[in-house]
């Protein structure tokens, strides 16, 4: 019997994503680090941990069984491929109405992308950032 996923049962990793941050050489790190507190802190029913060699967010609620490959829980995950900014990557983007038009790309799998250049920018961009967030998490609670 296949052991199931910390990620498909639900359970954040914060210990992984520490140890992720703290040996990643990136030159928007404290950005990066930021990111996580404010994405953590938007619903008590988002975790994290490594998946795609990057830390991802996810919905740490209940959940009927699933599929991996469904990627039912996952929220955004960050992107570190650019080094002059984030990509954080919405994985069910396609799914929020998002009127400030933050969201870029049409991926036929839903995925859209939010860019953050700096921590000036990512500022301006919180508030919709949290609103794509929660509608995200209120499609995955269905």
């Amino acid at each position: 019997m296949k052991k199931e996923s910390n990620l498909t049962l639900g359970i954040s990793e914060p210990d992984k994503v520490d140890d992720f941050l703290n040996y990643l050489d990136y030159p928007l790190l404290d950005v990066v680090k930021y990111i996580r507190a404010f994405i953590l802190s938007i619903d008590k029913n988002i975790g994290e941990g490594i998946y795609w060699n990057v830390p991802t967010f996810y919905f740490t609620g209940k959940l009927e069984p699933f599929n991996p490959k469904e990627y039912k829980r996952y929220i955004v995950g960050f992107n570190f491929y650019k080094k002059d900014c984030i990509r954080l990557i919405f994985l069910k983007g396609a799914i929020a109405n998002d009127s400030t038009k933050i969201l870029e790309g049409d991926y036929k799998e839903g995925r859209r992308i939010v860019h953050i250049f700096s921590l000036e920018d990512f500022k301006q961009k919180e508030k919709a950032i949290k609103k794509i967030t929660k509608e995200i998490i209120s499609f995955i609670k269905k």
